[in-house]
């Protein structure tokens, strides 16, 4: 059974970094991608990064290109998301998600399996 576990949520003023990391139990082989969503209330879950199983990374949500950056270590099945120059905009709860095979997009309904999230709070 895959368990994703979030870490490293916080509070930060605007122009901060938060680094966040995503621990993964139960994949039995090395066919999983993964990926970061986020959710503010009152609007839809919103795709902001994603690694297929190859290490190769999809293209980011635009909101995020060139503040954020996601990596992986297939060792040790971690998934991290660098967030560099943070906004208030980006406020919201961050989930890990992953899925297994070809990862055809940044789409929730392309992930199986989720994370509890971890919150990220940036005030002005």
């Amino acid at each position: 059974q895959v368990h994703l576990v979030e870490s490293g949520g916080g509070s930060v003023q605007a122009g901060g970094s938060l680094r966040l990391s995503c621990a993964a139990s139960g994949f039995t082989d090395n066919s999983y991608y993964m990926g970061w969503f986020r959710q503010a209330p009152g609007k839809g879950r919103e795709g902001v990064a994603a690694v297929r199983s190859s290490g190769k990374v999809i293209p980011y949500a635009d909101s995020v290109k060139g503040r954020f950056t996601v990596s992986r270590d297939n060792a040790k099945n971690i998934l991290y998301l660098q967030m560099n120059s943070l906004k208030p905009e980006d406020s919201a709860m961050y989930y890990c998600a992953a899925g297994r095979g070809m990862l055809s997009g940044l789409l929730p309904t392309n992930f199986v399996y989720w994370g509890q999230g971890t919150q990220v709070t940036v005030s002005s």
